[in-house]
């Protein structure tokens, strides 16, 4: 069985707060290392009103506060919207305060629309295009300190925070590739390039001070209930989520429907769709669910997301997938 980890996108549900969920997410990182889970990442979106991890590196702090062991990392800081120094001095100030813990998963994309990305960088020169020079600034920044170097991250110089790629299309697995870096793959929103970003990026590997060989992890939305039709119901807060983005009309995290399971899975769940790739059920279909992704594509890890709307089942939703790795390991 590959390791597990956890994608968290702090969720702010209708009726909630950003606190709560900041909260939320602090226990839920805490419950993903009780169970085992390999890491807990935060991802970065801003001007959403359903998410409260805009200030990734802040609430990964906060986090962080409520672990011990677990690694902590980014899933991921959108570059492009940052300056290198910035980021290197956030991530080298989290590497000192929990050392040996800290991962950071870089992307392209801005995270939000065009208007706000604009007015978190004032302005859009450069932007993507830069990205993979912006990676090796980065990088620069996180190594050891070079003998007349003029700029250094403090914290950070030295820190050598490992550097993950992000991506949901085909750029990301030729530019980890051609670095030598781990890729994570966003297969929990974007499976249609799956399977051709896996090839491209195992056969064009470079081995780099980075890594030897390809290391791959793939993101899967897993809900697990007692039943299957329990995971089903609380599947439906993440549907009309997606449909609501669809529509152009995002917001918080609304509760689960019984009443629109049949409607929510012919938009969501067709061959191709966002969610197309989910493993929702109990506990048998989970294991079965995950068995078969893993064989399917044979990643190095697999970083599980579940955005649910109550707490408790979201935990117990971690613990239920723990079983099922448990179950596949011992199989």
């Amino acid at each position: 069985m590959v390791p597990l980890s956890v994608l968290d996108l702090s969720p702010i549900v209708q009726g909630g707060s950003p606190g709560q969920s900041l909260r939320a997410s602090r226990d839920l990182a805490h419950a993903a290392e009780r169970l085992g889970y390999r890491r807990y990442w935060l991802a970065e979106h801003h001007n959403m009103t359903g998410i409260a991890s805009a200030a990734t590196a802040v609430a990964l702090a906060y986090a962080g506060e409520g672990t011990s062991t677990i690694r902590l990392g980014a899933g991921g800081v959108m570059l492009p919207n940052h300056a290198p120094l910035v980021i290197a001095e956030q991530f080298g100030t989290l590497e000192a305060i929990f050392p040996g813990r800290i991962d950071l998963g870089v992307g392209r994309a801005p995270g939000t629309d065009q208007l706000t990305a604009r007015a978190l960088r004032r302005t859009l020169v450069g932007g993507v295009d830069r990205f993979p020079e912006d990676v090796l600034e980065l990088m620069a920044f996180l190594a050891d300190p070079q003998p007349n170097q003029a700029i250094r991250a403090v914290p950070g110089a030295g820190s050598n925070v490992p550097v993950w790629i992000l991506g949901s299309s085909l750029f990301g697995a030729q530019l980890a590739a051609a670095l030598g870096l781990p890729f994570a793959f966003a297969s929990h929103f974007a499976p249609q390039m799956l399977d051709e970003a896996v090839e491209i990026y195992r056969r064009e590997f470079t081995p780099s001070s980075e890594g030897a060989k390809p290391h791959l992890m793939l993101g899967l939305n897993v809900v697990a209930g007692e039943t299957d039709a329990e995971a089903r119901f609380l599947f439906t807060s993440i549907q009309q989520a997606f449909l609501n983005l669809h529509r152009g009309q995002p917001g918080p995290l609304p509760p689960p429907r019984e009443d629109a399971d049949g409607l929510l899975a012919g938009a969501t769940l067709q061959p191709g769709s966002p969610l197309s790739k989910a493993v929702v059920g109990g506990p048998d279909t989970v294991r079965a669910g995950l068995a078969a992704f893993i064989e399917r594509h044979r990643p190095d890890e697999i970083i599980v997301t579940a955005q649910i709307f109550e707490q408790t089942r979201r935990i117990r939703s971690l613990e239920l997938v723990a079983q099922a790795r448990d179950a596949l390991t011992s199989a």
